[in-house]
C-alpha cells in the first residue's frame, strides 16, 4: 500500500490533496507516527552474493572494467516479433557506498513481497572509486579520471545492461546515485521505464559543492564533510588507514551520526562498510562532478514516472529540494519518512520499498510494464 499522505504538494493540485492516489505527481509526508512496525535497521549489509541469488562480473565499459553483482534473470517474453527481454532492475548506489548498500532492500523484499514480487533481473554495479571498481588511472592505463562524471556514469550503466542483454531498465538511485539515475532516464528515455530515487542529492548538494562558505548555512552537515573529504584526500593512501582507525577505536559511529536517525540503532555491519568505503578522493571528485552539472536542463527531459523517498532528518536534503524537484521533474512523487536519515534503504527498508514500489507497481522484470510506468 502507498503510504497514507501527510500532505500533498503538485504543480496542478486537485481540490483534495489528500486523495491523490500514489500514481499522481505530488507530495505525500509519512511522520514518524505512521512508519510501520518493521524496526529499525532491521536487516544488516551482506557482501555474500551468492546467498542472494547473484553473481560478479567484471564488465568492459567507456569507463574501464567495472565489477557488477547481477542475476535473478526472467526468462524472455514470446511476442509477436519474438522473444522480448524481461525488465531488467538497476540499482545505483551513493558516495561512500557500495553495491552492498542495497542488501537491507533486497531483505525486505524477499520476506515481505508478495510471491512473484521480489526483484528480479538485478544489476548492481559498483561504481568506479567504490566496492571493487576502482578509479580510472592514466598512469596505469587508458582512460583518465577525468573521463568520470555524472554523464558517463549514466552511460556506463546503460552499457553494462546492454552487455547482459536488456534492452530496457527500471534504475533506482541512492545519494549520488539518484544523479546517475536521472541522468540515465533522460538520455535514454526509450530504455528506461521508471526511476526511483532513495535519499537523492540534487539541488542543495550542487549549490553546496559549487559555493561551499557562501551557501554553507544550505547544508552546513554536507558542507563540512566535503570539506573534510577534501582535506583528507591530499593524503593519498594513509586517508583511509585514517579513517579505518578511527573505526578500530570506536570513534567513527559517533562521527556518522549525522547521517542517520538513530545512529545507535545501527547494525554494525553499515558501520563497518562506512570505514571501507568513505574514499576522500573519490568523495571529492563526486562532488565536485556534481557541482558542474547542468541538473535542470537535463532533468526536465525526463518523461518516465519518477519515485522518491527521503527521510525527514536527512542532512543532504534542504527543505527546498522537494519543491526544486517538482518545478522540474513531470512526472513525480516524493514520500518523506519519518524518524529517517540519508540511509532510508537501510535504516527503513520496508517503508522505503512500500513508497517506491507500491501495489500495481512490480519489482520482477516482466517485459510488460506494471502500472505507473511507462510503456515505450
Amino acid at each position: 500500500m502507498c503510504t497514507p499522505p501527510y500532505a500533498s504538494r503538485s504543480r496542478d493540485p486537485p481540490t483534495n490533496p489528500a486523495s491523490l492516489p500514489c500514481r499522481t505527481p505530488g507530495m505525500s509526508i509519512s511522520p514518524a507516527a505512521t512508519v510501520s512496525g518493521a524496526g529499525y535497521c532491521p536487516f544488516p549489509l551482506t557482501s555474500d552474493a551468492g546467498a542472494l541469488g547473484l553473481t560478479r562480473s567484471l564488465i568492459d565499459t567507456a569507463l574501464g572494467p567495472v565489477s557488477v553483482r547481477h542475476g535473478r534473470r526472467s526468462a524472455p517474453t514470446n511476442t509477436a516479433t519474438g522473444p522480448e527481454p524481461a525488465i531488467a532492475t538497476i540499482l545505483l548506489h551513493g558516495a561512500a557506498g557500495s553495491w552492498t548498500t542495497w542488501t537491507p532492500l533486497l531483505a525486505a523484499a524477499d520476506t515481505s513481497a508478495p510471491a512473484g514480487q521480489a526483484f528480479s533481473d538485478l544489476i548492481i554495479p559498483d561504481l568506479p572509486g567504490w566496492g571493487d571498481t576502482p578509479l580510472p588511472d592514466a598512469a596505469t592505463g587508458p582512460i583518465s579520471v577525468d573521463a568520470v562524471g555524472i554523464e558517463s556514469l549514466a552511460a556506463a550503466a546503460a552499457e553494462i545492461a546492454e552487455s547482459l542483454g536488456y534492452r530496457r531498465w527500471r534504475v533506482v538511485g541512492h545519494s549520488l546515485g539518484g544523479f546517475v539515475a536521472l541522468e540515465l532516464a533522460a538520455a535514454r528515455p526509450r530504455q528506461t521505464v521508471s526511476v526511483a530515487l532513495v535519499s537523492a542529492t540534487t539541488f542543495a548538494v550542487i549549490d553546496s559543492a559549487r559555493h561551499p562558505l557562501r551557501r554553507f548555512t544550505l547544508l552546513p552537515g554536507f558542507t563540512a564533510l566535503l570539506a573534510v573529504m577534501r582535506a583528507l584526500a591530499g593524503w593519498g593512501a594513509p586517508a583511509g588507514r585514517f579513517l579505518r582507525g578511527l573505526h578500530r577505536v570506536g570513534l567513527l559511529r559517533p562521527l556518522t551520526a549525522p547521517l542517520f536517525s538513530r545512529v545507535r540503532d545501527i547494525h554494525p555491519s553499515v558501520i563497518d562498510a562506512v570505514a571501507v568505503e568513505a574514499r576522500p578522493r573519490s568523495f571529492a571528485l563526486a562532488a565536485d562532478r556534481a557541482a558542474r552539472y547542468d541538473a535542470e536542463r537535463r532533468w526536465a527531459a525526463i518523461d518516465c514516472p519518477v519515485r522518491c523517498v527521503h527521510g525527514d532528518t536527512d542532512v543532504f536534503v534542504a527543505a527546498t529540494d522537494d519543491e526544486r524537484m517538482l518545478a522540474v521533474i513531470p512526472h513525480l512523487t516524493i514520500t518523506v519518512l519519518g524518524g529517517t536519515g540519508h540511509f532510508a534503504q537501510v535504516e527503513r527498508p520496508d517503508d522505503t520499498l512500500t513508497a517506491l514500489f507500491p501495489a500495481g507497481v512490480a519489482v520482477h522484470g516482466a517485459s510488460g510494464c506494471a502500472a505507473g510506468e511507462q510503456a515505450r
